[in-house]
């Protein structure tokens, strides 16, 4: 093995990028002497393709590439390596390479697939790519029309569009033009921007979203005309911060919770209710309840964030559909065997196009469904006797 050149303590240090591309060289190679077979979806020429950007990213980075390339120098030791080609490789990773997940959307590795990399971004797309084992997967989640380009998210969409294409600028180096990034600065698009990631009017009982007052003291509700003052904003985002900082003290699970619980409080009375950065640290605190196993409460953070993931995301997400697994389970372990099966039902409706129905995950899925239903008709029997 090439890493066996590296002493123990070195090893352990190699990051995911530098394996991978060991792993690239090693079988270049062995594909070059004809000890392993090429093919269309598995050869070198597809690497070779990819688009390196390096005239776009900085000098620093540059600087990392050609240490990282050189430690690939050292670790292979071979005479025809070329640095220069292994720097833009990297560059090339970066770019390219995806993030291999299990069927529940947690991550596991790094891979590189070139030939699902020639497939372009979209804010919109109609497709999404799934792993099974190291397998990509690319499905359609709407009807394609024959001749129609193939498209898939690089990034995660529930954001404004300033933030996607901050995104895609910085990790991609290109500007989305898909329709929904076309709308850029219209009205619709400055609404929706205000209300994932901006601030919440001051009366509890009006739904409206906020901009910035043209003299810039504060911020208007767009629904009731309620000014709210840019100073009060200011002192509610300083104790926000100053209970995140207290989240890295914590001694304990429950402690952590209590932490984040008193966060979103806080931000509760900042933010949108449909506001993104509330919507995160409730995941946190979901979480870490599941962690703890307190299922009752998971249960109501659970709910709470479904309705922001059914306006964030198209109907056929693989996130919305692994949320409602989530609330059927917990519905389901609770005792809530009716509302288990409805959240299980929408479930299995987005899942079975998302991650197909020949997938063990979406055929566990679907049992414990009938399950469910089996439950519920013999507590039905029971009660009619």
């Amino acid at each position: 093995m090439a890493l066996a050149r590296l002493d123990k303590e070195k090893r352990k240090s190699v990051a995911p990028s530098i394996r991978l591309m060991i792993k690239l060289y090693i079988r270049r190679k062995l594909q070059d002497d004809k000890i392993i077979s090429t093919t269309a979806m598995d050869n070198y020429s597809l690497v070779d393709a990819l688009v390196a950007h390096m005239s776009e990213i900085d000098e620093k980075q540059l600087v990392l590439y050609a240490q990282m390339a050189n430690l690939i120098n050292i670790i292979l030791q071979w005479p025809e390596i070329n640095i220069k080609e292994v720097a833009e490789n990297f560059s090339k990773l970066s770019c390219n390479a995806h993030t291999i997940c299990d069927s529940e959307l947690r991550p596991l590795g790094t891979g590189l697939y070139p030939v699902i990399s020639l497939i372009n971004h979209s804010c919109l797309p109609n497709a999404v790519l799934l792993f099974e084992g190291r397998t990509a997967v690319v499905r359609a989640v709407q009807q394609i029309v024959q001749g129609s380009e193939v498209l898939i998210s690089y990034i995660e969409t529930a954001g404004s569009t300033t933030t996607r294409l901050k995104s895609l600028r910085e990790q991609y180096h290109f500007a989305c033009a898909c329709p929904r990034c076309a709308k850029l600065g219209q009205p619709d698009d400055i609404k929706e921007s205000a209300i994932l990631e901006g601030y919440r009017c001051e009366d509890d009982r009006c739904s409206g979203f906020l901009l910035r007052d043209s003299e810039k003291q504060g911020f208007v509700c767009q629904q009731c005309g309620l000014v709210r003052n840019k100073e009060e904003i200011r002192g509610i985002v300083s104790e926000i911060k100053l209970m995140a900082e207290r989240t890295s003290l914590s001694t304990s699970s429950s402690q952590a919770v209590s932490v984040y619980k008193m966060i979103e409080n806080l931000q509760g009375k900042l933010y949108h209710p449909f506001s993104i950065i509330l919507l995160r640290t409730r995941e946190k605190i979901l979480k870490m309840l599941m962690d703890l196993q307190d299922w009752k409460e998971a249960l109501v953070y659970c709910k709470l964030t479904i309705p922001v993931y059914e306006r964030v995301y198209p109907g056929y997400h693989p996130l919305l559909g692994l949320q409602y697994y989530t609330s059927g389970k917990l519905e389901w372990l609770l005792g809530d065997t009716g509302n288990a099966i409805k959240s299980l039902t929408k479930a299995v409706d987005i899942l079975r196009v998302t991650h197909g129905t020949s997938t063990v995950f979406v055929r566990d899925l679907m049992m414990k469904l009938e399950e469910a239903h089996a439950e519920a008709s013999h507590m039905l029997s029971c009660a009619d006797e």
